[in-house]
């Protein structure tokens, strides 16, 4: 099942950012590690650690999420569950480490801390992690409807366009050829610049030709086994690209 994804690096970031000082007041006030020993100025150091670790575990997979939905170039019910199984996999194991650490000086094995403590922290953190993660597709839709900057290796390579305005884009030998809308009217500007660099900086266009990137809100239907139309121009696809377009 295809679900739709944000793959923003940066948004994410701000959803690390958001639950981790959740993480550090959660921790300041429930104490899940205490065995009755610390003072406050050890449990701070201790709350701080246990947000960090969030912190860096949701970033780990932010990038990670990232690079697969750019190989992928799709994103479905197995990915979501595969990140939420590596996020919780990895931060079990370094809170695991932080409460055995003479901070601490946990007593539970690695079995007692699992049941009796993370199991816990997922049923609570999860829910909160769902609702970030939906959030985030709102702030990319925000996004989606600001200009975007495109900028090449000169100074004076710069195009100021809505997304929505943005065709696709062609490779022409070390230019990139840019199709966009103008009052409805099929416009053009070569920049200096790559189609890779290009793919990087908006994770919303779609390869379907090694020289050709679209903008999927433009895909209009097949012209041929081969070639799409999109508004106003036809492009070819590639075998090689072709599932990305059939799963549209």
């Amino acid at each position: 099942m295809k679900i739709k994804l944000n793959p923003s690096i940066e948004h994410h970031t701000l959803v690390a950012i958001i639950i981790a000082l959740w993480a550090f007041l959660f921790s300041i006030l429930g104490r899940p590690f205490e065995h009755g020993y610390m003072d406050l100025k050890i449990w701070l150091k201790v709350s701080t650690l246990f947000s960090l670790s969030f912190f860096l575990t949701y970033f780990i997979v932010a990038v990670i999420q990232n690079r697969l939905f750019h190989v992928f170039k799709k994103w479905n019910i197995f990915h979501e569950v595969l990140v939420y199984f590596f996020l919780h996999t990895m931060y079990i194991a370094l809170t695991y480490f932080l409460y055995r650490s003479t901070l601490i000086k946990g007593i539970y094995n690695f079995s007692e801390y699992f049941f009796k403590i993370s199991i816990n922290i997922i049923f609570i953190v999860t829910p909160i992690i769902i609702v970030a993660r939906k959030y985030t597709i709102k702030l990319l839709n925000k996004t989606q409807e600001d200009k975007i900057t495109v900028k090449g290796d000169n100074k004076l390579d710069i195009l100021i366009i809505k997304p929505s305005d943005l065709i696709c884009i062609s490779n022409a030998q070390n230019y990139v050829e840019i199709f966009y809308l103008e009052k409805d009217e099929l416009q053009s500007k070569l920049i200096r610049s790559s189609l890779k660099k290009i793919l990087t900086d908006f994770n919303f266009l779609m390869q379907v030709h090694r020289s050709h990137l679209i903008n999927p809100h433009h895909f209009k239907s097949w012209k041929d086994s081969n070639t799409i139309t999109l508004s106003k121009i036809d492009l070819p696809v590639s075998k090689s690209y072709k599932s990305n377009l059939l799963d549209l």
